[in-house]
């Protein structure tokens, strides 16, 4: 258990551990996410993002028959010319 305090003005220092483990640099946003027993989560938001993207294009792959690079460059070589599948 790592713990941080919290200043007068709300302000937290994440302590080295964390930043470390979270892959944290100056400037960084975190996200802070409760869940449904309450417990909060704190990720780094970048990383975040990408999970969600990454939840949104689950199956689309599949979906449009790309299964290795040689696929994924046809298919951008298909919307760059303005051919959709």
């Amino acid at each position: 258990m790592v713990l941080a305090e919290i200043s007068e003005n709300g302000r937290i220092t994440v302590p080295l551990e964390i930043r470390r483990q979270l892959g944290l640099k100056p400037g960084d946003s975190i996200l802070f996410l409760r869940r449904q027993n309450g417990e909060i989560v704190v990720r780094k938001s970048s990383a975040a993002a990408i999970r969600k993207a990454q939840a949104a294009f689950a199956g689309a792959a599949e979906a449009l028959g790309v299964s290795s690079e040689d696929d994924v460059q046809a298919l951008v070589d298909e919307v760059r010319h303005g051919r959709a599948r």
